[in-house]
Formats: C-alpha cells, sequence, structure tokens
C-alpha cells in the first residue's frame, strides 16, 4: 500500500479528487490538516493532561531535584 498527501486549496479540488478515487475504487482517508498527523488517542491523552493540569492536579519538580524525583 502506498500513502500519498494531497494539499488541496478549496472545495472543488477535494471534491474532484474524492470522484476521482471513488470511481478508481481506491481506498482513502480525509484528515482535518495538520491534527490528523497524530493518533486520536494520543491526542486524546494530551487533552486530558491539560484538563489535569488547568485544575490543579500535577506535580511540580525544580530542576536541580529532578534526579531525586524520578529515582536516578
Amino acid at each position: 500500500m502506498t500513502t500519498f498527501t494531497v494539499h488541496t486549496e478549496n472545495k472543488k479540488q477535494l471534491n474532484a479528487l474524492k470522484a476521482f478515487m471513488k470511481a478508481l475504487n481506491i481506498k482513502f482517508e480525509i484528515g482535518k490538516g495538520k491534527e490528523s498527523q497524530y493518533d486520536s488517542d494520543f491526542v486524546s491523552k494530551i487533552q486530558e493532561s491539560e484538563k489535569h493540569y488547568q485544575k490543579g492536579n500535577f506535580t511540580d519538580v525544580k530542576k536541580d531535584d529532578l534526579k531525586e524525583f524520578l529515582g536516578l
């Protein structure tokens, strides 16, 4: 299987490519710009982490204490 990344400039180009690929029975996925570069599970974990941080659920470690914190 080969993967192509195509950057369309407008909806007309997108629709033309979709029609072309459907006519040739080529499977395709449409991403949402740069966000589609990341796995959805990874994005969900990052978003959950941001929520924890905003609620104050995090541990602040000074650079000098990092080795001790990590048990090194």
